[in-house]
């Protein structure tokens, strides 16, 4: 699957657009995590703890949209963006979502 976060994908035509396509997931942070997090927010840097859960999200919701996109007969995803919202306090939702088509390449 060509994913691209541009309107074309280069060196290639779009022939047909199948539609709106879109992975989701919802994770939520455990106690451990958030007290560890409270700790490393005292002395500051990175809290890895909560960049690995939402790296794991991310590439989830990519994946869930990659099988969507192929259910619906496409061999590409234009103008991919993520986007993230928080659900309640200890939740985050990740969605990754684009423009499922398919593509040829230029000769």
């Amino acid at each position: 699957m060509i994913i691209v976060t541009t309107e074309n994908v280069p060196n290639y035509k779009t022939v047909e657009v199948k539609g709106p396509v879109f992975g989701l997931t919802v994770r939520a942070r455990g106690i451990g995590n958030d007290i560890l997090a409270g700790l490393k927010g005292l002395i500051g840097g990175e809290i890895s703890q909560y960049t690995e859960m939402l790296e794991d999200a991310r590439k989830h919701a990519l994946d869930r949209m990659v099988k969507n996109a192929q259910v619906m007969g496409a061999n590409a995803i234009i103008m991919m963006r993520f986007d993230s919202g928080e659900i309640g306090n200890n939740m985050s939702e990740i969605v990754a979502y684009g423009t499922a088509v398919i593509v040829e390449e230029i000769k």
